[in-house]
């Protein structure tokens, strides 16, 4: 918790019942694919992906909406 009152706490967003927190979604994402940049921008989430031809890039307007996307694509799903 922090002291200074400038400065608020940072917590974890909480995740819908049955769903893992976004935030350590992303975490592990990173891990398990460190060729893709996932980053936010003003009101939206983007992933840039690296393909053999180039790249694919990937927007969504939240982090939850973006991972779930990731998933669903060949290479980056979540058994991969």
């Amino acid at each position: 918790m922090s002291d200074d009152p400038a400065r608020p706490e940072l917590r974890i967003v909480p995740g819908e019942p049955g769903k893992p927190d976004p935030v350590l979604r992303l975490a592990a994402f990173r891990e398990a694919h460190p060729g893709v940049v996932i980053g936010a921008g003003t009101g939206y989430w983007q992933a840039v992906i690296p393909e053999p031809d180039g790249e694919r890039v990937v927007t969504r307007y939240t982090l939850r909406a973006l991972l779930d996307k990731l998933d669903e694509l060949p290479g980056t799903g979540a058994g991969q």
